[in-house]
């Protein structure tokens, strides 16, 4: 393998520091419903996850129902929250400039959500329009599942054994690696925790980095191998 086909990143929690900003946003209003859980705990357990997800898996974990209307709840205080404060992660743009590969980013958040970060922490042109949203793309599911790497290989025309994913979460990890990708984990942003890097190895990456600048030199040194 002398070179990827493809790099592709995941958003928040990898390319903006968004994570720790929407597990506080959904522990207060899953608290409030009734299941009180902190922002740590659900960033451990739920990172990677749709909100509507993690309203699902705690419906079914606690036998407790949660009402729809907190989706919508969700939504417009968290959009709020991330035009005000969200960030890049350290070395973000940096990382995506410097990847001499095509990329592209694929996400469980909105397009327009997408839009709203990566324009305020300038990093949308860097990938010129290659923005895939799990949520907005018709017959695809969110990750946990494969769908939207797929989707995105065969839109930037790339073959999945030859793609690499940067991934923060366990869900994001388990549906690369169930796409058929190899896997790079991150632990940089502000949600990690204490074993989130053997989390994430776990479930599949080949490695994980703390630091974007590292990339470069890891994709260079894995392409070299491969078990083909």
């Amino acid at each position: 393998m002398p070179a990827p086909d493809l790099v592709i990143f995941d958003c928040d929690g990898v390319l903006v520091d968004s994570e720790i900003i929407a597990a506080r946003v959904d522990a207060e209003l899953i608290t409030k419903a009734g299941f009180p859980i902190e922002p740590e705990e659900l960033s451990e357990r739920y990172a990677g996850l749709t909100f509507r997800n993690i309203l699902l898996e705690i419906e079914k974990e606690a036998s407790i129902p949660l009402q729809a209307s907190l989706i919508d709840d969700e939504q417009r205080m968290l959009d709020k929250r991330l035009a005000r404060e969200v960030k890049a992660i350290d070395g973000a743009r940096e990382a995506v400039a410097l990847t001499p590969y095509k990329r592209c980013v694929c996400s469980n958040s909105s397009k327009a959500r997408l839009e709203i970060m990566l324009t305020k922490t300038g990093i949308l042109p860097l990938f010129g329009g290659d923005i895939f949203s799990a949520i907005d793309t018709p017959n695809v599911r969110p990750k946990p599942t494969p769908d939207i790497y797929l989707h995105a290989a065969k839109a930037m025309q790339a073959e999945p054994p030859k793609t690499f994913v940067i991934e923060d979460s366990v869900h994001g990890v388990n549906g690369a690696r169930a796409a058929g990708m190899r896997v790079i984990g991150f632990t940089g942003a502000a949600h990690s925790w204490p074993g989130h890097a053997d989390a994430l190895t776990e479930a599949g990456a080949e490695t994980v980095i703390r630091r974007l600048a590292d990339l470069q030199g890891v994709i260079a040194a894995l392409a070299e191998w491969s078990d083909d």
